[in-house]
Parts: structure tokens; sequence; C-alpha cells
């Protein structure tokens, strides 16, 4: 049973400690189709709860060994905000952690609870999941617990947004026929276009999952950005570029594309051949294209 795991290294994270508030079995009120865990009985409170004296020993005992962490990420296998005694944990963590930053990886189920509010506006940064902005989607793909409506959910985070001042991450992951149609895609544009949060990281599947779900292609991830109202900080978070082929695009293409989609540095290297990227650079020089950073992740935006 390993409470601590890591250091990660990750392009919008850093370097990040992770904390296993249910290092012994997996614990959540989703049982998501594309989950790497086994499937399990959802549930709405943990029946296996390590100490919170416990996990902050093996927290000290690590930050010993690395000093240089950035990100002290409390997650879970399960769901974190179902550990009893969160509100506690993070006071305990923010007394070691010093200049560390400390965040949370929750799916959003339960940000409804003012108590899990309270504990989350206590952290550095917050990340909360949204697969899905209606009903039957939630149900069929996160398979969540009995009672779990995804309206509370929207209606949580619009409360917490208000009260939180550090940044708020929303992360989407895409599984092909089942969150990938334009329907899906416009329930959740128009509920991410009123919560405002810093950045939309969108994915797909890149672990083995407990059922037969299939991922999309970075290809139709991208279409899938632009499905999003340009306004929106929307990244594209994905591994799964390597059969991308790039290619040429004019100056006039290139406004056009960053016009509907603002790219990552990541975007431009895996869709643009290297004369493209020069013409970028050019832009950039030209001041007709700016790069622009959220919350540790730089954009190419068309001024």
């Amino acid at each position: 049973m390993s409470i601590i795991f890591g250091p990660i290294h990750s392009r919008r994270f850093g370097k990040s400690l992770g904390v296993d508030l249910s290092p012994g079995k997996k614990q959540c009120n989703f049982d998501c189709l594309y989950c790497e865990l086994d499937p399990a009985k959802t549930m709405e409170h943990y029946d296996d709860v390590v100490s919170v004296e416990e996990i902050v020993s093996a927290l000290k005992e690590a930050l010993k060994e690395h000093g240089d962490i950035d990100f002290i990420t409390i997650t879970a296998n399960g769901e974190p905000t179902l550990y009893p005694y969160l509100s506690e944990l993070i006071d305990e963590i923010d007394k070691i952690k010093g200049s560390t930053k400390a965040l949370i990886l929750s799916n959003a189920a339960t940000i409804d609870d003012p108590k899990v509010q309270d504990a989350l506006l206590k952290l550095d940064e917050v990340k909360l999941s949204l697969d899905c902005a209606t009903q039957k989607c939630l149900k069929k793909l996160d398979r969540s617990h009995s009672g779990i409506d995804v309206e509370n959910i929207k209606k949580g985070m619009l409360e917490f947004k208000q009260k939180y001042n550090g940044p708020l991450v929303i992360e989407i992951l895409i599984v092909k026929t089942l969150n990938d149609s334009k329907e899906e895609i416009a329930s959740l544009n128009e509920f991410l276009l009123k919560l405002q949060p810093t950045r939309i990281d969108i994915g797909t599947i890149d672990r083995p999952p407990a059922f037969d779900v299939k991922p999309v292609t970075y290809e139709e991830l991208l279409h899938i950005s632009h499905l999003f109202d340009s306004s929106l900080p929307v990244y594209i978070a994905s591994r799964k570029k390597a059969d991308i082929s790039s290619s040429s695009y004019s100056y006039e293409e290139i406004l056009e594309t960053l016009a509907k989609r603002p790219l990552t540095e990541e975007d431009i290297e895996a869709l643009f051949d290297e004369e493209s990227q020069k013409r970028v650079e050019n832009l950039l020089h030209k001041r007709k294209i700016k790069l622009v950073e959220t919350n540790g992740v730089k954009f190419y935006k068309k001024v």
C-alpha cells in the first residue's frame, strides 16, 4: 500500500508528488467506462480510511527525499473528496508544504457540497472533471452513483467558482461515440461559457480502460476543440500525436486557424511543417499573432 507516488513530470504542473487517499482499493462515486482501474461498486463514503497522521507522515518523508517539488497532488484510487478528513488533511499539508503548491484532482461529483467547497477553497489549484453536461451521458459514461445529478454538479461548480480565487481547471475526457457528438459538446460549451474556468483540458483514453471503449484521434480532438467557443481556453491534452503528419499552412491559413481556435506550442509542432512554423514566428515578430500563457500553457492567438 503506497500513499505517495511520483514525482511525475508534467508540462502543465511541473514536478508533482502524488498523494493517494485510497491506496488500498478503488473507492469512488463513479465507475467510469474508461477508468484504468477494475470495475467496482460505486459508493458515497470511504469504508477503508487511512488516517491523516499516516498520510502526513508519508508525505513528510517523501518531501525530505524530493525537495524540489512544484505540486503536491491530492488524488485517489477513486474520488479524493470522499475522504472523510479532507479539510483537516489539507490544513496539515499546508503546514509542511512551504512554497510548494497543493492541487486536487476530483471528478466534481461532490462539488455541490458546501463542506467540500470549503475544503477545496484552501488549495492553491483545483482541477475538476466534467465529461458530460447531460444526465444521460453522465449515467452512461461515468456510471455515477445513485442520486448524483449533473445539474447539481454544474450548480456546485458555479458556486465554487464565485468563491475561489485560484486557478480552476476543467478536464474533459472524450470517448468515441459516448460524449463526442455535436450535441454533447454544445451542452458542455454552453455551461463552460457560464463557468469561465482558467483552462479546459480535453483529452482521450491513453491507458487500457476497464471496459471496451475507444479513444478518439488527435485530429478528432482538434475538430472537437473547434466546436467550443473561441473565447474558451481549450488545451488539447493528448499523447496520441505520433500518427499526425504535419502540413503546410500559408500566412492567411495560419491567421484563419488561430482566429477559430488558439493553438498551443505542442499543436503547432504537431500540425505545422517546418516552413509553416517559421511563418508562425514571422507573424509573431510582426505582432499579427501573440503568445499568451494560461496557467502554465502557452497559446498562440490571433491579435
